[in-house]
């Protein structure tokens, strides 16, 4: 029974951490090549890794998409440590509206214009930090969701992820918090109440002890045993 618990533990811990991974903003440092419009031919499992910034998103088969083509520099350790090399990034540039994830994302237009004007050569770079959710998945034809972006002096510029550390700081709070109250709702509620039960199975027990001992003895005062 342990070991079911603590494989489902396991399973929900990673699936929440795969679900952070994807929704949670990332930063790569780019340099913008090209922007670009293309239509789109979306299947009914492949939805899932395109933005409905509306009600008709769900049931457009296809629809024009925006999409801002970098060269990023490589990173590791989940984006903490940047390397020299480079590698080619998409970008899909949709509004996400009211929806899922909650980045309430309206100024596609306006963030294309933006990247338009970072556009530069490798003989004369212009970087800049892209902010963005999701994965580069090419056998689903997924891209990240580019939710702004900004200039910057180099391709080595300093990113603190604030706004994640904060999230994961009031993450484990919570969870503190969470599990205090429960182990408090359980020495209060739940302990005493599986208490009063053994208790009462041992009354019972000693009942039916003493009935069977009375028992007994009549019967053997009428065998003489």
């Amino acid at each position: 029974m342990r070991l079911v618990r603590n494989t489902l533990l396991a399973i929900l811990v990673f699936a929440a951490l795969v679900l952070a991974h994807y929704t949670l903003p990332q930063h790569d440092v780019v340099r913008v090549v090209n922007t670009y419009q293309e239509r789109q031919d979306f299947d009914d499992w492949t939805r899932i890794f395109w933005s409905k910034p509306d009600d008709l998103s769900d049931v457009l088969m296809n629809r024009d998409v925006q999409f801002i083509q970098t060269v990023k520099k490589k990173t590791f350790l989940f984006g903490f440590i940047q390397r020299d090399a480079e590698e080619v990034m998409v970008y899909r540039n949709e509004d996400t509206g009211w929806r899922w994830p909650p980045y309430f994302k309206f100024d596609t237009a306006s963030l294309q214009t933006e990247a338009d004007d970072l556009r530069s050569t490798p003989e004369a770079p212009k970087w800049a930090v892209m902010t963005h959710y999701g994965w580069r998945a090419e056998l689903f034809s997924a891209f990240p969701n580019a939710v702004a972006i900004r200039p910057v002096d180099g391709p080595n510029p300093t990113i603190i992820p604030w706004f994640n550390i904060g999230f994961f700081a009031v993450l484990i709070v919570l969870l503190l918090f969470i599990r205090a109250m429960w182990l408090q709702f359980r020495e209060r509620t739940i302990d005493p109440a599986l208490e009063d039960t053994r208790d009462a199975w041992e009354r019972v027990d000693e009942e039916l002890d003493a009935r069977r001992g009375k028992l007994s003895r009549w019967w053997k005062s009428w065998t003489g045993g």
